[in-house]
């Protein structure tokens, strides 16, 4: 077990007198990260999963911990079903209650028809829809077991524009984010009243290998109001939706109306 996964040793102090608990995954780096972060400065604290960048994870506990003390570090493979159920039942041994879970952790690999096959399709909706659809299934039943009776519990599942503005660019990749935003509105049906369930879609938010950054700036302009999403815009959108206890079964586009323009190819490809 790793050290930053071990429980506390003090007693769990009462839902009153103790800061909010959430699972942010994938937050080792880049968006992830960035809402922890954002989630920390606001009191929360935060269990930080990773799978594989465990040394990034601990800069971000160490950061958290930083504006909100308690924050850990979790792995956990997201395509293996059994690490994905034994995730949330961990965050609670070591923190004694969870609140809320971000599920940010994305595979994002490219296919497109004439490549599209069973294996990529599958590895996708294991990682991007089943992980999430698991974990929103977990705090539900953690809040049960606490006795909680409405209200207290969210889930906040990062999507992506791309729905609301399809190309044929990451075929499998895409499918997986349809499929769990249309979960999102069947589990804050299922999960009412103790979980609320809210999407959150960014645009174009960060460079990658595949972008130059004059490249970057450049797609980034490309949106209604000359700029698409920050990590800070996307944050701060999560907090929002973590926090306004009206919010559920819907999604907050965060992208500078890049949904409303067409685009023949991913921003990566373009």
């Amino acid at each position: 077990m790793p050290a930053s996964d071990a429980p506390d040793a003090s007693p769990s102090p009462p839902a009153a007198a103790r800061p909010r608990a959430v699972l942010v995954t994938g937050a080792g780096r880049r968006l992830g990260r960035a809402i922890a972060l954002r989630l920390a400065d606001a009191g929360w604290r935060v269990a930080v999963h990773y799978r594989a960048s465990q040394a990034d994870a601990m800069e971000t506990v160490a950061a958290c911990q930083g504006r909100t003390p308690g924050a850990a570090a979790f792995e956990a493979d997201l395509e293996d079903e059994a690490a994905v159920r034994d995730l949330l039942p961990r965050v609670v041994a070591r923190f004694g209650a969870v609140d809320a879970v971000v599920n940010n952790a994305s595979l994002f690999e490219h296919d497109d028809a004439p490549s599209f096959g069973f294996a990529a399709m599958e590895r996708h909706l294991r990682s991007n829809t089943g992980a999430p659809i698991l974990l929103a299934q977990a705090l539900h039943a953690h809040l049960l077991s606490r006795g909680v009776t409405a209200g207290a519990g969210a889930v906040v599942n990062l999507l992506d524009q791309k729905l609301w503005n399809q190309n044929p660019d990451f075929l499998s990749y895409t499918l997986s984010k349809a499929a769990l935003e249309a979960a999102g509105t069947m589990l804050a049906h299922a999960l009412a009243p103790q979980v609320r369930v809210v999407g959150v879609a960014p645009g174009l938010t960060l460079t990658s290998h595949l972008l130059s950054d004059e490249k970057f700036a450049q797609l980034h302009r490309l949106s209604p109001l000359g700029r698409s999403s920050s990590p800070e815009d996307v944050a701060a959108a999560v907090q929002f939706a973590l926090d306004n206890a009206s919010v559920t079964g819907t999604t907050l586009l965060v992208d500078g109306g890049q949904h409303l323009m067409r685009f023949d190819r991913d921003f990566s490809l373009m």
